[in-house]
């Protein structure tokens, strides 16, 4: 019980400190473009991974791997933080943050889609009215509500926030397969995805010193939305009597990050991205009850 308790505590820090982050994202962005803000957050990221790694001296274990597991970390890196986070935060300098969050939310229902072709899943009834009822939330809030004027707020922030639930579905299925330990597999995809954007800045953007909020926000993301936080959502769930327990937290978040979007940020909160976002719960809600139901 002792246990169980240290777990609903991890999972509840690393639930508030995800609500922050879509705030954070907006108010970083009015000082760096999206390619600066993801260059130093990911160091920022890189280097706490590193000093997670030697406080729990996994270090060494590093050099056990093999070529072709470290030519997988560099794939994975690829996926996750380079391209995730370009449109992610592309999407965020794009739309208001009420929006992009939710639309990102939506990566276990692409894990549905993506699961048919890659893990040649069979997708039952269920399944598709969990896909159904997610998109028609994806629409309300894409249209702001409008939906039989079928007009968007910003059609191409919206795909460019879909495309990150995409990129992480495909992203936790390829990791998901790789048994090698979290955090070490974490750091190295940091550390190549490190490379390529740290080229991508170069080329298409231009390395700054950053003002004293910018340098805080991009520090803030790395350590809190990339670093800390998912080890202790890792902790949360080896403590956890069954993952379910703690999972159900999961579901806070966004409306968390709305109340807080709305009290940092100021944005007016609109009864369609409440309404949009309790479809994309249910159908997600819906598929996870399946997984749940199936596994215990």
């Amino acid at each position: 019980m002792k246990n169980q308790k240290m777990a609903y505590f991890y999972a509840i820090c690393a639930v508030l400190i995800w609500s922050t982050v879509a705030s954070a994202f907006k108010l970083t962005l009015q000082y760096l473009d999206f390619l600066q803000l993801l260059l130093i957050s990911a160091f920022v990221s890189t280097i706490t991974l590193m000093v997670i790694l030697i406080t729990q001296n996994k270090m060494k274990s590093l050099m056990k791997y093999s070529l072709k597991e470290y030519l997988h970390s560099a794939l994975l890196g690829f996926l996750n933080p380079f391209l995730y986070y370009i449109l992610l935060f592309k999407a965020y300098s794009l739309l208001p943050a009420q929006e992009a969050q939710p639309l990102n939310y939506t990566w276990p229902i692409m894990l549905i889609l993506l699961s048919i072709p890659i893990l040649n899943q069979k997708v039952n009834i269920k399944s598709i009215v969990a896909i159904i009822v997610s998109f028609f939330g994806v629409l309300i809030i894409s249209t702001q509500g409008d939906i039989l004027g079928f007009s968007f707020t910003n059609l191409f922030g919206a795909f460019l926030a879909l495309s990150t639930a995409v990129i992480w579905a495909f992203f936790w299925i390829y990791n998901t397969k790789d048994k090698r330990d979290e955090t070490t597999k974490l750091f190295l995809n940091f550390a190549f995805g490190l490379i390529y954007i740290f080229i991508a800045t170069l080329s298409y953007s231009k390395l700054i010193i950053p003002d004293l909020k910018g340098l805080l926000g991009a520090s803030y993301i790395g350590v809190f939305e990339m670093g800390i936080t998912f080890v202790l959502w890792s902790k949360a769930l080896q403590l956890s009597v069954t993952t379910a327990k703690v999972s159900k937290f999961i579901y806070l978040v966004p409306f968390l990050s709305l109340v807080i979007v709305f009290f940092v940020l100021g944005e007016k909160i609109l009864i369609s991205t409440i309404v949009g976002l309790v479809f994309i719960l249910i159908g997600i809600i819906l598929e996870q009850v399946k997984k749940i139901e199936k596994k215990y």
